[in-house]
């Protein structure tokens, strides 16, 4: 585990909490505390860019490239009245640079083992074991390897 993860799972600490959210934000990396974070995270070149909304669950074994984002499609509108309930990234799921994955109504899933590709911008919940592509992003294939 590299010096970012640690600082991600530090984000919650009673006391290095804050330090180490101040510490993220000066390598680049916005991960708020109210994010729900399963174990084996990885931040391939620390996650220099990215950003993820406070209301995103993230699985285990999950991989994230730099300059990702996780977040509501409709951020122009108070969160008060958004029908945006929160984004799910499930176990196993790679988010190469420059994805975004863009929440709209209810709750977005990320199916376990997915990939979606770089600098695709997914504004829709997507199944188990696929590749996701392109703006908007649409189903290349399913992954054979999981």
């Amino acid at each position: 585990m590299g010096v970012m993860e640690k600082l991600v799972y530090l984000r919650r600490h009673p006391l290095l909490g804050r330090a180490a959210r101040e510490l993220l934000l000066v390598y680049g990396l916005d991960f708020p505390p109210e994010v729900t974070l399963g174990p084996d995270l990885r931040l391939q070149h620390r996650g220099i860019g990215s950003v993820i909304h406070p209301a995103t669950t993230i699985g285990k074994s999950v991989t994230l490239y730099h300059q990702v984002t996780i977040g509501r499609a409709d951020a122009h509108v108070h969160i008060s009245q958004s029908p945006f309930q929160g984004i799910v990234i499930e176990d196993g799921v790679i988010l190469y640079p420059g994805a975004k994955i863009l929440g709209g109504p209810g709750v977005t899933r990320i199916g376990r083992n997915s990939i979606v590709a770089a600098n695709a911008v997914v504004m829709q919940s997507i199944p188990d074991n696929e590749v996701w592509v392109g703006v908007p992003a649409r189903r290349a294939t399913s992954r054979l390897s999981a």
